[in-house]
Formats: C-alpha cells, structure tokens, sequence
C-alpha cells in the first residue's frame, strides 16, 4: 500500500516551519499506521461554541474546511500515509481480528507474504506498508462529569493580517478532498464532555479543581524546600507613597524611606515599622495614626573623600491611606473555601519577608546574593559567580509556604577597568589601540556598569558609563573657560592630579549625558562590587556557573536548611512586627512512585518488550519499531584533527550501529568523505551535495550528510544546519571530533536514534497504546500538542521570539510528532499564529493557522479527525497563566470551528513548568532502595498534596533519573479540562510518555512534546541572519520570504498584543523533504 505524498499548503503568507515525520517511498515498514474509519456525524452534548461565519463554498473558512487547499501558502508537505479508501481497505484484512483475545499486538515485520512491518536490512526494497497491528476500537465510556464553570461570551475576533492569495488552479480539487473528509466523520454520540466557552475575561475564569488525588505507585515521603508559614492575625494596610522629586532608582527610594522611619517611627508612625516596596507602596501591621501626611527628608551622600562638603538632596513624601488588605480571605483560600487567590495579601507577605534581607544582600529579582553567602568563583572576561538563595511565599494545601532554594548569578569582578577589558578580550591590548571589534566588545560590556576613580587619593566619586569616545585619550580636548580655550584631557590629568596618562592610544570612558559628557581615561576607573551581570554569557562561562551551581542533593538540602537557620526569621524584625512565624524544618511530603511504562521494539530484536528500570536503558538486543532507510549518504569531516581514514573508520561504524539498531542503511557513501575547511561551509556543502545528487540516478534523492565538526565550532553548526534544511533540503547528522576517536558503542547507538527519526523511522511505542489500553486516549482519536516559545538572550533588544507548536500524528501511538514553527514580536509570550483569518480577493473570508495545519496533518496520517485535545504548553509562568489561556484556548476552539460546524472537540490545557524552585529530596538519603545512582528521588516520583495549589489540579512530577546535581520535576497545571482527566489517568500518562523521547535511551524531565517544541523553537534560531537582532522587519501579514514556497520561519502576524501588528523578519523557508521529519531531533 503506497503512501500519497501532498504538499500541505500554507493558510498564508505567515512564515512557518511545518516538519513531519516522513515517510519515503525507500524505506522498509516506516509509515504510519492505519486505522479504520468511523462513520457517523460529529456532534458533542453541553454547550457548543458558536462556529465562525461560512464564507464561500459551505463550511466556514471558505467551505474548504479539512481539504488541503485550505492550507495556501505552500507550508506544510505533511505526507498523507493512507487515503480514506486505503483505510477502508486495509480494516477488511487482518486489522480486524486484533485483541480479541486480549493479547498484545505483534508487530508486523515486513514480508512479500504477510504484509509486516520492518525488514532486516537485507531485504530487498518493497512499498511501505502500515507496520503495526491496531485493535478495532473500543466502545467510549464517559466518565463522570467534573464540575468546571461554565462561563458565557467568547474574545472578541482577532483581526487578521493579509495574506498570500490562493492561485485559482489550486482551488479545483477543494470540493473533492472535502468530500473525502466528510466520509470520514466521528461516530455520533452523547458525550457527558460539555464543550464550554471560553470566558471573556480572567475575572470570570476558574481552573479546573483537583479531582481527587492520584493512588497509583508505590507510597513513599520525600522531603520539599518548602516551609510553613504560619498566616499572621494581624490587620494589614496600605499607603500610597509620593517621593517628589521622583527618581528611578529604587535603592534611593528605599534610602529615603528608611531615614523617614529612623526620624520619625516613634512620634509620627505611632511606633509602627512599614515594609517598603522600593516604588509606590507602603505596608504596616496596623494603622498609622494619620490618614494622609507630607514629609521632608534630607538624603546626605556620603563621605566620598574628597575636600568638597557633602551633597545634599531635599525629598518631599507624601503617604496616602491607600486600603485594607484582610487576610481573612486567604485564610479561607488556603482552606479552600474560596476560589480566588487574594494575591495582594500574598504580595504584600512576601514583601515583608523581603524586607531585611533587601538591607543586607544584592536583590536580583525574587534572589538575593552576597560574597558572604558562599565563595566567589571565576567565570573568565572579567566576571565570577556569587552564591545566594531564592525566596517565595507561596499558597499550598499545608497553608503559607516559604519556598527556599539554593541559586548562583553572573557578577562583574571589581576590577581596574584596564584588568576588566585585559580578562574581556583575553589578550594584552594595552601596547596599541583598538580594533573596531574589539571595541564594539568593550562597550557593550561596559555600557551602563557603574565605576569609581582612583586617581584622588581617598576621594572616590561614582559614575554609570555611558560609552566610549570614538577617539583616543591622546586626540580628547575639552573647553575649560568660557571663551572656548581647549584643553587636552592628558594634560589636564597631568597638570591638575599630577597622573600621567600611560595608556593614550585607548579611549575614555564616557559618563553622565551626551549634553555634558564627561571623559574619564581607563586606567583612573575601577569598577564597584555588586553589580549583577545580565548580558549574555558565552558557553564557557555558562558551563563554569553549572559546575557551581550543580550540587548533590544531599548537599543542597544542607545549603537549604542552613540558610533558613542564617536568616534567622524568628529574629527578623519586620517578620516579627507582622507576626509572621516561619517553620525552620523542611517539609515531609505524602508521594509516589508511578511504574515504568513497557516498551515496544521490534520483533527481530531478543527483546521484543522492555521494562525499563530507574529510567534509563540501552538498546542492546533491541532493534527500533519502525527503523527507517538511509540507501544514500555522504559525510564531510570540517574538523582539522580527525584525519581522512579516521573518518572513514568512524562514518563506516556509524552506518553498521544504524544497520544493527535496525534500519536499512548502505554500508557505502555515495562519494568518498571529503575533508573541508570550517570557514568554506557553504562552498563544501553546496559543491558536494551537487556531485552527489549528480551521480545518482534521476528518481534517487540524498537521504542523510553526515559531518564531523571541531569540538569549539562556532556558527559553524548553525550555518551547515541552516544551509542543509532551507537551501539544500537534507536531514544532516554532526558529530564532534572527541566523538569520532573515541567510538564508543553508547555514543553511536544514541546517535542511530536520532538518524533514525530524522529519516522518518521510529525508535520504540508504548505497549499500553498498542493495546489501546491508555485512558482518554486510546478509546478514540486523541491528538497531542506541545507548545513553547522561546525568547531572544539578554541584551538582544529587538530580535524575534520564536514559536514553535508540535502535534501526534499516528494515533494510538502517539510518538510521531509534526510541528510548526513562527517568529514573532520580541519578548511575545502568546503565540501568534495559533489562527488567523484574513481576506482572500477571491474567496472572501478564509481561515488558516497552526493549530488547523496540525488538525489537518493528524486526518491525514491517521483517517481520523480528532475527538480530544490535549494541549501541553511550555514556558508559561504563573502571571500569565490567565492570559496565555484566554487567548490561546480561544484559538483552538476558532481552528475547530473553522474546519467544520460545530466541530469541537473536548480540550484539556496543561502548562508544563521547569523554571521553578521546587526541590524533592530523599527522605532518608542513606536509604539506597528510596534514590535513584545519583543520590536523587526515583524516576516516575509524583506529588500532588501538601506543597501544590489549595485547590486548583497540578502536581509535580520527577520523570527522568538524576545524572549530576539535583533533579528539578516539572510541574503540571491544568489550567482547562474537558476531557475529565482523573489524577491517576493525567499522571501516569504524562509520566508513560516521557519514556517515548526520541533522542535517547531514557525517560526525559518534561513530556516530549513540549520538549520537541523547545527543540523546534530552538533550531529556528539558526535561521535568523546575523543583523536580525539590530534591524527591523520588511513586512507584516504579507508573503515575505518564507511566504509561498513552504513554511518558513518568521514573518507573518507577530505581536506583542494579540491585536495589535509588529514586524518581524522573515526567515528562510524549510524545504519540503526536510520539514516532514523531526529534523529538529
């Protein structure tokens, strides 16, 4: 049975990534697998949301509904495995007959009698044939009905961008691939999932409620960083406060406040000691004996040294009785008695217990560091690490906790400036002047760092650089009288200070602003302690600060428990005036352990079922499920080190794991290895793959490059990437030169996994989705999305942040995975293209977007439309979580609607988070059974009570096995819930799927499909020219670049209000052979 390849065409010009796991007319049981249609019509009980308005032609967005020329914009190629016939077909033959003993499946191998799956690699080339057995579908039972509220109203319509017209000839075979769908439809039932609006605004949204607590797994305790807080009894208020004149920096405000308290606490505070925001906001325990009252501080500088009087600064505030904040309604919410988190009071506790410690350490956001919390440590260019701890007060079933943990940040070494730009371009410079490189360097650096002079005696005054002169100390004169005498900046040091400029040939700093600058040279500046760096940090560096930062766990629960002891909360005076009591004993916490999921591999292989133990494994004796077919390939080593013979030996050991592991893979490349140098990149790749493609016969195609890269590479990576998959249209595979000596087994092995996906195969299925044993899922068609969006490093201003979208396609195994991916404004959190709509001149309204793509891409592979969604978004915080689900929940449901009327299937909406400083630790750390070899808790370790939400459904699960420092699990948050997911049925599903990762031999930290998103998000960047961060966009909702051809990066609609337009750079397009397969992995 032949697999049909169309080209999924793009909804609009927007540049997006389409990639899918393909399927090529080579490869040997590595399609999708079918499954048989249902007949009957979609239509679901409760509320339906109201479908957007039919255009042209029928359904709404323009009557093409699930058809491919719905999809314009040449984006997608997302290969159609089995066509509705086919799957008719296929269900006649032995489909059919599966399960009904209740055994498992056995995977096909494939075979000219039996149809099966995957062939040795010997065998001959035959047509790809659908390789797993499926069991005929079992009968939907729906669950009880989880109370949710069900709230009227939707988001008003966003307004769509313009986009690429559909050429005319593209629109003939619409009607027939709609009617093709509509075969295919969902069997009518009435299902208890009420489909519910999506609620106008936060104010009238409520979480899903917990469901109860999970039972599955083995019972243990663990212990958390978190500490009870005990609530205090106290009547909170708060003042609104006016410094005039107003500054910005919070460090004066705070210096202003604090001399107001020592002058005043006693008389006009009534003894009162306010916790202080640093902004607009003061806190007391208690009333203040006034309601509004105006006061006059004066700030005195201090002593710098010099002969000059000090200076001084004359401050109005102005306290204003702002409210009442009653913590009665937070004791109700920690009892979960009441639905809405009072954050105010929360804010303002959390303030309190701040307080101090702002006094004694370096706040940097919810942190706080000090040489004196733990030893400095050099990161190289002038930078080292300071140790300090995180703090947060958070709600929990327990009631308040402190959540304590240990943490590490960037600062700038107090250096003399000319040390400071000696360590930044590691070489001595000081001999001649500057290149322009070299300078560009210093100046970001060193733009907005704080310095003091040394040329004074004891006189040391403090300045903020603003930049560098663009001449030399030796060519900087200045005015020094009104009638515009000039004088040299060397000889004015020499003549007023007696210091002799050494170091000419180099340029001044230049401080205060450009209407007054003021030049100091280098070598008079040193830079003062304490000032965070928050620029980018090189790998190196990066590297450095993980070795100091990464601690066994044991020893990091000591740090924890000692820093609760050194903050000595009892003692803290502001703790105490609020009555707030903090526990000093980590707390124990009820947990499980969820069994490991067995594993499918291939039949040929002496293990065919795998139980994996403490979370990892190995693939001997095993060979992939589906293992793909690399007939042509060719490798070129642009490492100088590894010698021509030597990567000969290496490819050729590459190529025989491949085979071993299970694909069908020509021992032979195409041409021999070429050698080639890392800055000719472009020239090597393109000359070779010409000489390539040209040997070959005319229906051949080049299926993989291996290359071998030096150790430090560079762009080198990311240029052969970008050239490979939007210039050239092939998957490559690069190894480092420390890999190709040392060969070992492991390494190739690994790397056979991700060749594997690559070219379209797959490395292992669940057993449980095989036998359509995973609940709300395997009962009917489930598609399963991740999302993330990752944003530009620190110190790129105006570059794009990148989203990427990623969704099952072969159901019920959920393991292969397409995805989609778009630039869009700097620093956007929601994701853009998620829908859109915009004015065809010849179709009127039409619709498109991500999440449609994807719908349609999963009809496509599996013959199904889905009838669930589960929607797995990475990288959301708890600010924005309302948010994110108002706007993003609301274009799924507009994608539905858009391929058909009342077409909505039940949604479940969970946000994955790992930026959190929650930390489980071993209740007994000599207790080898309870950790896992690294120290930490086991794999598959789940907690849902005592340091969760009061109320709302998350839990924090640890999939993955420790392998340096302490583990961090992922925490989950149902923030929508349609589907009716139990505790149990959540948790061990998302758990089950991080043995499915496809990069390795192990359970991974987050559920891979989040985690192929940030892969897909990530790789994106590479497409990005070099200027993009300094430069604006050329178009906005129009074909750009990436428009027609197929699914570029960038482009499109990208802003940072879901209405409002921005322009973003488009990126060049994926081709087509490239973007069906996980070429991201």
């Amino acid at each position: 049975m032949n697999s049909e390849r169309l080209g999924v065409r793009g909804f609009s010009g927007g540049n997006r990534v389409v990639t899918m796991m393909r399927r090529k007319p080579d490869q040997h049981g590595a399609g999708e697998s079918s499954c048989p249609p249902q007949n009957g019509s979609t239509r679901r009980g409760g509320v339906v949301l109201q479908p957007m308005r039919q255009c042209r032609g029928g359904n709404s967005g323009g009557g093409r509904g699930w058809s491919p020329q719905a999809q314009q914009g040449g984006r997608g190629g997302i290969a159609q495995q089995q066509s509705a016939g086919q799957h008719i077909e296929y269900q006649g033959g032995r489909e059919q007959q599966q399960l009904r003993g209740g055994s498992l499946p056995e995977l096909h191998r494939a075979g000219a009698a039996d149809r099966r799956g995957i062939e040795p690699a010997v065998a001959p080339f035959r047509p790809p044939l659908p390789e797993l057995h499926q069991a005929a579908q079992a009968p939907y039972q729906a669950g009880p009905i989880r109370t949710q509220a069900i709230i009227s109203g939707m988001l008003e319509e966003v307004q769509a961008g313009a986009s690429s017209p559909v050429p005319p000839s593209e629109l003939a075979a619409s009607s027939q691939v709609t009617q093709n769908f509509q075969q295919i439809t969902l069997q009518d039932r009435q299902s208890s999932q009420a489909i519910q609006p999506v609620p106008v605004s936060s104010k009238a949204m409520r979480f899903p409620i917990r469901p109860g607590k999970g039972k599955t797994g083995t019972k243990c305790i663990v212990k958390a960083n978190h500490f009870f807080a005990e609530l205090p009894d106290k009547d909170l208020h708060q003042y609104d406060v006016s410094i005039i004149p107003e500054v910005t920096s919070r460090g004066v405000n705070r210096a202003v406040i604090g001399q107001l308290v020592k002058l005043y606490r006693d008389s006009h505070l009534g003894r009162r000691l306010p916790a202080y925001d640093g902004r607009k906001s003061l806190y007391t325990a208690g009333p203040l004996p006034f309601v509004s009252k105006e006061f006059r501080i004066t700030l005195i500088d201090d002593d710098d040294g010099s002969e000059f009087p000090r200076r001084e600064r004359e401050f109005r505030v102005v306290m204003k009785f702002a409210a009442s904040i009653n913590l009665h309604h937070l004791g109700m919410f920690l009892e979960g008695r009441q639905g809405d988190a009072p954050q105010e009071a929360l804010q303002v506790l959390d303030i309190v217990l701040r307080e101090l410690h702002t006094t004694r350490y370096s706040p940097v956001g919810r942190s706080f560091y000090s040489p004196s919390l733990g030893r400095r440590q050099p990161l190289g260019e002038g930078l080292e690490s300071w140790r300090g701890f995180y703090q947060s007060i958070r709600p929990t079933q327990m009631g308040l906790s402190l959540n304590i943990d240990m943490s590490s940040t960037a600062f700038i070494e107090p250096l003399p400036v000319i040390e400071f730009v000696t360590q930044l371009l590691n070489k001595d410079v000081t001999p001649r002047p500057l290149s322009d490189p070299d300078r560009v360097k210093i100046k970001k650096a060193l733009r907005g760092v704080k310095v003091e002079v040394t040329h004074r005696g004891n006189m040391r005054r403090k300045y903020r650089i603003s930049g560098l002169t663009s001449q030399a100390t030796r060519e900087l004169t200045f005015p020094v009288d009104e009638r515009g005498t000039m004088k040299s900046v060397v000889d004015y040091f020499l003549e007023t200070y007696g210091f002799v400029i050494k170091h000419t040939q180099w340029p001044c700093l230049q401080v205060g602003n450009k209407q007054r600058p003021n030049y100091l040279p280098m070598e008079v500046c040193k830079i003062v302690e304490g000032q965070r760096y928050s620029k980018r940090l090189n790998e190196r560096q990066i590297a450095d600060l993980l070795k100091v930062t990464c601690q066994h766990p044991q020893d990091r629960e000591y740090d924890i428990v000692q820093t609760v002891h050194h903050n000595a909360y009892h003692a803290d005076p502001y703790a105490q005036e609020f009555g707030i009591k903090i526990d000093e004993k980590l707390a124990s916490v009820e947990a499980r352990v969820l069994p490991p999921p067995w594993l499918k591999y291939h039949d040929t292989g002496r293990e065919k079922n795998f139980l994996p133990k403490v979370g990892q494994w190995n693939m001997m004796n095993k060979k992939m499920v589906n293992g793909g077919t690399v007939n042509n390939w060719i490798c070129i080593n642009f490492s100088r080190n590894v010698q021509d013979h030597e990567a000969r030996s290496f490819s050729a050991e590459l190529a025989r794991m491949c085979h071993v592991s299970g694909m069908v893979f020509n021992p032979e490349p195409v041409l021999p290895v070429l050698s080639a140098r890392p800055d000719q990149v472009e020239k090597a790749l393109k000359s070779r793959y010409h000489d390539a493609v040209t040997k070959l016969q005319p229906q051949q195609e080049l299926d993989l490059l291996i290359a071998i890269l030096p150790d430090n590479n560079g762009s080198l990576y990311g240029d052969l990437k970008r050239i490979c998959e939007t210039e050239l249209g092939i998957v490559s595979q690069c190894c480092l030169t420390k890999h190709v000596y040392r060969k070992r087994n492991q390494y190739l092995a690994n790397v056979a996994l991700k060749i594997n996906v690559k070219v379209g195969g797959r490395n292992t299925v669940l057993v449980d989705a095989l036998s359509r044993r995973i609940p709300l899922v395997s009962d009917r068609p489930t598609i399963i999305f991740g999302a993330d969006v990752t944003h530009p490093h620190p110190g790129e201003d105006s570059s794009p942040s990148i989203a990427a979208v990623v969704a099952s396609q072969d159901w019920p195994e959920v393991t292969k995975y397409a995805g989609l991916v778009c630039a869009q404004a700097h620093r956007q959190e929601l994701i853009q293209d998620l829908f859109k709509t915009w004015q065809d001149p010849m179709r009127g309204a039409v619709s498109g977007g991500m999440i449609k793509e994807l719908l349609i891409s999963f009809r496509r592979s599996t013959g199904h439309k889905p009838q669930r969604i589960l929607f797995y978004r990475d990288g959301v915080s708890e600010g924005q979580f309302y948010q994110v689900l108002l706007y993003e929940l609301d274009a799924i449901r507009k994608a539905c609607a858009s391929l058909e009327p009342n077409y909505q299937p039940p949604v479940t909406f969970v946000v994955v988070q790992k930026r959190h400083h929650t930390r489980l630790f071993v209740n007994n750390h000599n207790d080898c059974d309870s950790a896992d070899d690294s120290g930490n808790i086991l794999p598959g370790t789940v907690v849902d009570s005592k340091i969760c939400h009061p109320t709302e459904f998350d839990f924090y699960l640890c999939s993955h096995a420790g392998i340096r420092g302490t583990s961090r699990p992922a925490h989950y948050h149902v923030l929508w819930d349609e589907n009716n997911f139990s505790a149990d049925m959540l948790q061990s599903l998302t758990n089950n799927l991080c043995y499915t990762y496809a990069r390795c031999t192990r359970s991974v930290s987050i559920v891979p499909p989040a985690y192929y998103a940030h892969l897909a998000a990530f790789r994106a960047r590479f497409y990005m020219e070099p200027d993009t961060s300094d430069s604006g966009s050329t178009t906005s909702g129009a074909v750009g670049a990436a428009g027609r051809g197929g699914a570029g990066v960038g482009g499109g609609r990208s802003t940072r209000s879901p209405t409002a337009n921005a322009a973003v750079r488009p990126l060049p397009p994926l081709k087509d052979n490239v973007k069906r397969v996980m070429f991201y992995c």
